[in-house]
């Protein structure tokens, strides 16, 4: 190969690292659509519903009602211990164990109902026996509507306070 081809090859690579790295800083880079490492996605036990109706009523912390989002639900109870701690984290906004928790999520799965950006912050449940985030998160909206994924965004259930 040439010296000239070789440059040429070296420009190509660099502007589409350039791309890549301005591709990024527009979209945030807050990663909720892809995978961690590691992160394995698997089934939802319930199936969970992909539609996203919208959503209805008002949310507030004293009353446990939250809005309805037409997604099964999953009663606050049956979450896993981590996610129960998660939860109260939540609720007392933190502190957090990880530096990715109160990232902005931007439903790009589009299966949580739609709203403005910003309006949804994705925390992680921890995994016992992993050494990375795993696959388990909850999403908050600022109605304190919240959702329960344990196959890393493929499906969501709306949690059910206080049940």
């Amino acid at each position: 190969m040439s010296t000239s081809w070789r440059t040429r090859l070296q420009l190509v690579g660099g502007f589409v690292l350039i791309l890549l790295a301005a591709w990024i800083v527009i979209t945030g880079g807050s990663g909720d659509s892809g995978r961690d490492s590691g992160g394995a996605s698997s089934t939802s036990a319930s199936g969970g519903s992909r539609s996203a109706a919208p959503t209805s009523g008002s949310g507030d912390s004293s009353g446990g009602s939250t809005p309805s989002s037409g997604l099964d639900t999953i009663a606050e109870s049956a979450l896993p211990a981590e996610g129960r701690e998660t939860l109260a984290l939540i609720r007392s906004d933190g502190p957090f164990p990880y530096d990715r928790d109160g990232i902005t999520f931007q439903n790009r799965e589009g299966i949580l109902p739609s709203q403005q950006r910003g309006y949804y912050s994705e925390y992680t449940v921890p995994t016992p026996g992993l050494d990375h985030r795993g696959a388990q998160r909850i999403v908050c909206g600022e109605a304190r509507d919240c959702f329960y994924t344990d196959d890393h965004y493929d499906s969501f259930r709306q949690i059910q306070e206080g049940q």
